[in-house]
């Protein structure tokens, strides 16, 4: 087979790792390519994420690199074990190869952690609310309702049986923001409040009087991986999003999110009495805004 000219995001974070592991033992790629029988090239190829890796080649390539089992080398293990295909590839046809990579992502993450800005999060998104924002950049009805399908299609990671646990840190301006008119934020409120009854969700709003961090650190999700070196960091920009994988990355944005989850409300509690509130929390703030509406 020949190589993939677009590698998806979890095949390159694949490579990534592997070259890692073999630049850190100082092997060369001749070397490495010894070890799986192969031509060099196919090593180029592997840490590119253009090719595969058999599991047999693959757990011969991390003991040749002193990866000791563990986290690490199962996660490894596991994410060449996975072939990419699931549920969103019915909507290969209208989203953006990136959108599928979140996707992916999102599906096989051990925990979520989201600041968002200026909009709800998608995966705490109604489907009026979806469509409002989707529509500001995609003019085709049948597409939009498309989009929208694949948005609430992700949301299935909540409720699954093993749900992950999800963070959300939402600032004031996006409750504010009446994107579809009151009536659809006033629903996509209730609907913050709904999805925090869950017990792996957890939502928070950051207040304006909490000063300006929130804008300066802007918006951008940490998925976890099966240890926290393969954690990655998603910055989604108008005309193309990234993905960060080094480790000083991954350290700024965890302490970034940990710094917003300290200035930020106390999370949603919807089972509170409303007696205990002695202070302002993120309830009592997305009730005070959706009554206001």
């Amino acid at each position: 087979m020949p190589p993939r000219s677009t590698p998806s995001e979890r095949q390159r974070r694949l490579g990534v790792e592997l070259r890692k592991l073999r630049s850190h033992v100082g092997m060369a790629g001749d070397a490495a390519s010894a070890v799986l029988g192969v031509e060099r090239t196919r090593i180029s190829h592997i840490e590119a994420g253009r090719v595969d890796v058999p599991r047999n080649g693959l757990y011969k390539l991390l003991r040749a690199y002193g990866c000791a089992e563990g986290p690490l080398f199962d996660g490894l293990m596991e994410m060449a074990q996975e072939r990419g295909r699931g549920w969103w590839d019915e909507f290969r046809d209208v989203v953006a190869p990136v959108a599928a990579d979140l996707a992916e992502l999102e599906s096989r993450s051990a925990g979520i952690r989201i600041h968002e800005s200026l909009i709800v999060p998608g995966l705490l998104q109604t489907a009026d609310y979806a469509r409002a924002v989707i529509s500001e950049s995609e003019h085709d009805a049948e597409r939009v309702e498309r989009y929208v399908d694949f948005r609430l299609a992700r949301q299935g990671i909540l409720a699954a049986p093993s749900a992950v646990t999800y963070r959300a840190i939402i600032h004031e301006a996006a409750l504010h923001t009446r994107v579809g008119g009151a009536k659809t934020m006033r629903r996509q409120l209730l609907r913050l409040i709904e999805a925090a009854r869950q017990p792996n969700v957890f939502v928070q709003v950051f207040p304006y009087e909490a000063g300006v961090y929130s804008a300066f650190s802007r918006s951008f999700g940490i998925f976890g991986g099966a240890t926290s070196g393969l954690d990655t960091v998603h910055l989604e920009h108008p005309l193309n999003s990234v993905f960060l994988r080094d480790g000083q990355h991954l350290d700024e944005y965890a302490k970034m999110f940990e710094r917003l989850s300290v200035l930020a409300l106390d999370p949603v509690d919807p089972e509170s009495e409303p007696e205990s509130h002695e202070s302002r929390d993120s309830l009592s703030l997305i009730q005070h805004v959706m009554y206001s509406m």
